[in-house]
């Protein structure tokens, strides 16, 4: 009894990018005509996934699939760059040259003369199995048809695929009595033998006319087999019964759709009737090819084949196993918006998939941040904000742009800075949606009032403070990121109140600060003790609790250097980025921003038993120097007289609102927050502390007054 060869079929695998190019080529190229176009297509060799304790214990098998993905369009001339390097398709794939004839209505889509096309692509190949172009590019022989309909607005597409295969009458049958043999039938030496030859073929072929390839087996001198491998233009110096193709199958028993016509080829050039045929099956990645096989097919009587182009079959069913059109609705994922946050997520996936499992993307993607400062800083953390994939960013500034930001500032561009420049904050929000349409960027033009700057209208203050004061209520994280100490105070004084996570980034010439503020808990009870030996830090500092004097105006009476932000240009970048990696570690720990500090971690200790956070320490203040390209992680302790965020401000601020504010502001010399926290009463202390008599011995009296 007879064993017929079940061939099986390709089934269509369209990638979303592919119908996103589709759309963009319909509306900026082929608009009304829908003259057929080339595109590529590619497929790889079949395998099935089996039980990892026992490999003949199969688990999934995969169907065979041929796949359109982002580089179909690549080239209008397919067809003559199949034998060439097309750097579009995957690695480990074979091409296969395609059409597609895409109707301007469903109507046209419906009523369309399939039948006319689909003989058209049955021809193509059958001139290249005659005319002897298919022996030359053996990737001719996998043509295949695609028919489409592309509903613009609602971004469904109707499809129907074809994989056109030539028929023999009779079919081809399973010779040797039907066996199927694996590849066990060459040892383990022969085998390795013929994988790096193949290796070899592959590559002088560059994989595009390597899917078809003849096998020559060779006795060497010490009576060991060599596999070789060869093209098919060398039939005539190389063939010696033995026959190979890439098999996108997966099946144990039955060979992929390409055979197909490669059959036919064999047979109408060759004449062949009885053959050898090896399968190849690798499991891309992991060189493993134990999944091929090997079969003898054959015809059990002469084919009725004649100069005329024979019948074929080959359209795809749809989901319902019937022969029909599928449908694909991206409505979802389509709108090139969509596509983007798509692309945006993807490295992030594999970030987590790969390195760090516990990665919490959903609680980065929907952190509020805040930035005080759309300049230099401003520019630099919210690209890196956008790298993490932040959603939600607001900008605040009372500036314009000028013709000397665009070379420091990312954001912003030389259109920017006419007719005496846009507001940097509104102008920084709307390039970021350039940028990522799908961030949520807003920016706010706001004057920050300021110690030792009197308020010369009150009610244009208070409306800044007010608003100041609600962004930072509905923001998560606020970045200070402005070119003043005292710009920095009133957002650290009300972050403080309410136990908000606040980033400080300070430049200088070739130095930067880059620091979290403390907080406590809303119990009142201290937070953020340091690690590493320093648990005498109870409370993490903020800013200000450095300084023995209050912020006052820096500004006034500044040259020309002063006035200016003078830094390293790579200075900014860096602070920049080291403030979104420290706001990242801080949401990842449990304690969030009240998340201990760290000053040091040993290399050799690992970061799971040395950290509560999974991408590593969590330093409290990071000092760079470029002058030595060196950073130094420094912890702090909250000074009970800060002028910020000490208890006695908060209260103070709490008690009597704008009025404290007000009475900070109009401080020239600030000597109201000195005498408000008892610095003023240090300073005093200190002073007499130096006044006292150091006598040494009867001979030397020394007084220092």
């Amino acid at each position: 009894m007879t064993t017929l060869v079940q061939f099986v079929p390709f089934s269509s695998a369209v990638e979303a990018p592919f119908w996103h190019t589709l759309s963009t080529r319909k509306i900026d190229l082929y608009k009304l005509d829908d003259t057929p176009q080339n595109i590529v297509g590619y497929y790889s060799t079949g395998h099935s996934i089996t039980n990892s304790k026992d490999p003949k214990e199969v688990n999934v098998i995969l169907p065979s699939r041929l796949c359109l993905g982002t580089g179909a369009f690549d080239s209008e001339e397919v067809f003559k760059i199949l034998t060439q390097d097309i750097g579009s398709l995957p690695p480990f794939t074979y091409p296969s040259a395609g059409t597609i004839k895409n109707t301007n209505t469903i109507e046209e889509f419906k009523s369309l003369d399939k039948n006319a096309l689909f003989k058209t692509t049955i021809e193509q190949i059958w001139n290249d199995i005659t005319n002897g172009e298919a022996i030359k590019n053996p990737s001719l022989l996998t043509r295949f048809l695609l028919i489409t309909y592309a509903d613009l607005k609602k971004y469904k597409y109707h499809y129907w695929f074809a994989f056109p295969a030539l028929l023999i009458d009779p079919a081809w049958v399973i010779g040797d009595n039907g066996k199927v043999s694996g590849i066990e039938v060459w040892n383990q030496d022969e085998i390795q033998n013929f994988r790096a030859n193949y290796e070899k073929f592959r590559h002088s072929k560059g994989d595009h006319n390597a899917g078809f390839f003849l096998i020559r087996e060779s006795t060497l001198e010490d009576n060991k087999r060599e596999i070789v491998v060869g093209s098919l233009s060398e039939w005539e110096t190389f063939f010696e019964g033995i026959v190979g193709f890439a098999d996108p199958s997966s099946l144990p028993t039955n060979p992929g759709w390409p055979l197909r016509n490669f059959l036919v080829l064999l047979h109408r050039q060759w004449h062949v009737k009885k053959i050898k045929v090896l399968c190849y099956r690798e499991i891309i990645g992991k060189k493993d090819i134990s999944q091929s096989i090997f079969l003898t097919v054959e015809l059990p009587t002469e084919p009725k084949i004649s100069d005329e182009c024979p019948k074929a079959v080959g359209w795809e069913k749809n989901a319902q196993g019937k022969l029909g059109p599928r449908t694909a609705d991206l409505a979802p994922l389509m709108n090139p918006e969509s596509l983007a946050d798509t692309s945006v997520d993807l490295n992030l996936k594999l970030m987590r998939w790969r390195i760090v499992p516990s990665l919490d993307l959903e609680k980065i993607r929907d952190t509020k941040c805040l930035l005080l400062g759309a300049g230099t800083l401003g520019c630099y953390v919210a690209r890196t904000l956008l790298g993490w994939g932040v959603r939600n960013i607001t900008f605040v500034d009372n500036a314009r742009v000028s013709f000397s930001n665009p070379v420091r500032q990312p954001l912003f561009f030389f259109e920017d800075c006419l007719e005496g420049g846009k507001p940097k904050a509104q102008t920084a929000a709307e390039n970021l949606k350039k940028i990522y349409p799908g961030v949520n960027s807003e920016g706010y033009d706001i004057n920050i009032p300021m110690p030792g700057h009197p308020i010369s209208t009150l009610t244009k203050a208070q409306d800044d403070v007010n608003k100041l004061t609600e962004l930072i209520q509905s923001h998560d994280v606020i970045f200070l990121l402005t070119d003043s100490r005292e710009s920095r105070w009133l957002p650290t004084l009300v972050g403080a109140s309410m136990q908000k996570q606040v980033i400080n980034v300070a430049l200088g010439f070739d130095t930067y600060l880059v620091m979290r503020h403390g907080v406590k808990n809303n119990e009142g009870n201290h937070t953020n003790e340091a690690s590493n030996s320093l648990s005498d830090v109870k409370q993490l500092g903020c800013y200000f609790c450095n300084d023995v004097v209050a912020p006052t105006d820096s500004l006034k009476d500044r040259t020309l250097d002063q006035q200016c932000t003078v830094t390293r240009p790579g200075l900014a970048p860096i602070a920049g980025a080291l403030a979104v990696e420290l706001m990242v570690s801080v949401l990842h720990h449990e304690k969030g921003a009240a998340a201990p500090a760290h000053s040091s971690l040993p290399i050799s200790e690992s970061l799971s038993s040395a950290t509560d956070s999974p991408l590593g320490i969590i330093p409290h203040q990071i000092r760079g120097f470029l002058t030595h390209f060196n950073n130094m992680l420094i912890v702090g302790q909250a000074y009970n007289r800060c002028t910020a965020c000490s208890d006695i401000v908060i209260n103070e601020y709490h008690e009597h609102g704008f009025e404290f504010l007000q009475r900070v502001f109009n401080s020239s010399s600030n000597s109201y927050l000195e005498e408000l926290t008892g610095l003023t009463q240090l300073h005093a202390d200190s002073e007499v502390a130096g006044d006292f008599v150091w006598d040494e011995d009867d001979d030397e009296n020394l007084k220092l007054e």
